[in-house]
């Protein structure tokens, strides 16, 4: 399979995913919480915070989708690589507030490391099609 279309599947892929979680913390937050990987889900107006991660997460999955979409590949690589971070912080919240390791690593850590790969290898897609497609110049001529 070419590059271009594991790419292709991959972001799709991390989208769709990332549109469901997001859809579910804004849809039913308390259900959804436990998933994270905290030990507690907030009380009383706490709540509110799990629908801002669900807004963060669709929007997140919306910038990938119009890049994706709109065929900027250089930039949806970058973006893949930035929004890693996402899932990195995550994943550092979810340890620092001592949650579930294994949700920590297997969830957030897993998102962070694949959104990175992707992203890389978006990058590595588009250099060769960039070279690929570099004018080639003439040789300098003497005078």
């Amino acid at each position: 399979m070419q590059l271009k279309k594991i790419n292709t599947v991959l972001t799709a892929a991390f989208i769709v995913f990332i549109l469901w979680f997001g859809a579910e913390f804004v849809l039913s937050p308390q259900t959804t919480a436990p998933g994270f990987g905290l030990p507690s889900r907030p009380s009383g107006d706490g709540g509110g915070f799990l629908v801002i991660k669900g807004i963060r997460d669709i929007v997140l999955a919306l910038v990938l989708g119009i890049l994706l979409v709109t065929g900027h590949r250089r930039a949806l690589g970058w973006v893949l690589l930035v929004e890693s971070l996402a899932a990195f912080g995550d994943m550092s919240t979810v340890l620092a507030h001592h949650g579930s390791v294994a949700t920590a690593f297997g969830v957030h850590g897993l998102t962070a490391t694949l959104m990175v790969v992707n992203g890389l290898l978006i990058m590595r897609e588009t250099r060769r099609a960039a070279h690929a497609a570099a004018p080639v110049t003439p040789a300098a001529q003497p005078a």
